[in-house]
């Protein structure tokens, strides 16, 4: 299929899907490395406590050929020498099987981190399936698991034959040899053999550590549809996320609408911009911004205002500053606290004279004291 169609998998796993693979166990992971590890720790632990278990191997093999009549038949001797074999061989037996442990988890580990899942561990019907046992039998893996598995054979076997021709003169002379000497030497032979041949795993593993990973995000890629899917899951369709944003900004012009025959005044453009100003006298603090808006919505303000006799006057520069420097429901910015002022002392003072309380005010100024940096 073309990629247009978005049925091919050429696009690169999200975090989310290979998240997703975490969580029901699909990681990379090479067993050829986790072998590697294991084999060639024992060899080394083999090489570092090899002599000790010998030599703690021989001193118990003599001990329990050399009991007399009274030890054989007193238990409580009987567990004294279990003793004295649990002193000769607990510490470096440990310390053998500690290394062992420790290269698992750490070669088990190494490629795709340490990960639990339960899925995973969860018992499936389908893995009881016959049909799709012979299909893991027969099937391409399985060809690749093959085609490891009589290469390492061959090149085990290769090193195994080059080893026992560069140790063969020492294993013949194990027989002239006495004890514990033999027993020893025994041991360093078939550590040193044993390190070679697990040393020829290093190969293998570097070329199916490199594989498993290629092979495991290849197995994740996605088509671009499933890419266009999980955006969509993710992060919502954008048609219904605009939608939503829509409702919501209408809910708040209603809700700003209904706030506007609260205002104590109206400052405009006049035509392009409207912001709806109110003070409580009650309160301490700057003038709060409670209704703005351009065009439809600023003509809207000044119909509310005009219906509610709210006082509108005009001063662009001065609501300009406003709608670009404050929100709806905030205080007005410090720098604009003077003209503003100017506005709201002009307002209330025309009120008092409407009410017959006072002189009408001086005309308001049209330069009111506006910082250059608010100049829109």
């Amino acid at each position: 299929m073309s990629e247009d169609s978005g049925q091919e998998k050429t696009e690169e796993p999200t975090s989310k899907k290979i998240e997703d693979a975490k969580k029901k166990g699909q990681i990379a992971r090479s067993k050829e490395l986790g072998t590697m590890f294991v084999l060639i720790f024992s060899a080394i632990s083999l090489l570092m406590y090899g002599p000790e278990i010998g030599k703690g191997l021989y001193n118990v093999m003599g001990r329990m050929l050399s009991l007399n009549r009274n030890e054989t038949y007193d238990t409580t001797k009987m567990f004294a020498v279990w003793g004295e074999v649990a002193d000769a061989l607990m510490f470096p037996m440990a310390m053998f099987v500690f290394i062992i442990v420790l290269a698992a988890f750490i070669g088990n580990t190494m490629l795709g981190g340490f990960n639990f899942s339960w899925q995973a561990a969860a018992p499936k019907a389908s893995k009881m399936s016959p049909a799709k046992g012979f299909k893991r039998m027969f099937g391409p893996q399985a060809g690749v698991e093959l085609l490891k598995s009589l290469l390492k054979f061959g090149l085990v076997a290769s090193f195994a034959v080059f080893l026992i021709n560069t140790f063969f003169d020492e294993i013949l002379h194990l027989s002239v040899e006495s004890a514990p000497g033999n027993i020893i030497h025994a041991l360093e032979i078939l550590a040193w053999m044993f390190l070679g041949l697990s040393c020829t795993l290093i190969i293998i593993a570097a070329i199916d550590a490199p594989f498993q990973s290629y092979n495991h995000n290849k197995q994740l890629k996605m088509t671009l549809q499933e890419v266009k899917d999980e955006y969509k899951n993710s992060e919502g369709d954008p048609q219904i996320k605009a939608r939503i944003r829509q409702t919501q900004r209408q809910m708040s012009q209603k809700r700003m609408m209904q706030d506007v025959p609260d205002a104590d005044v109206i400052v405009t453009n006049p035509t392009h911009y409207s912001v709806a100003l109110k003070y409580d006298t009650e309160r301490a603090g700057a003038p709060i911004v409670v209704a703005k808006g351009i065009d439809e919505m600023a003509m809207q303000i000044r119909k509310i205002a005009i219906g509610n006799e709210v006082p509108i006057l005009e001063s662009p520069s001065l609501t300009r500053a406003l709608y670009h420097t404050a929100e709806v429901g905030e205080q007005i910015p410090d720098q604009l606290f003077t003209a503003v002022a100017q506005v709201l002392a002009y307002v209330f003072q025309l009120k008092r004279f409407n009410k017959g309380r006072g002189k009408r005010p001086t005309k308001l100024n049209k330069k009111l004291p506006i910082p250059d940096d608010y100049q829109y």
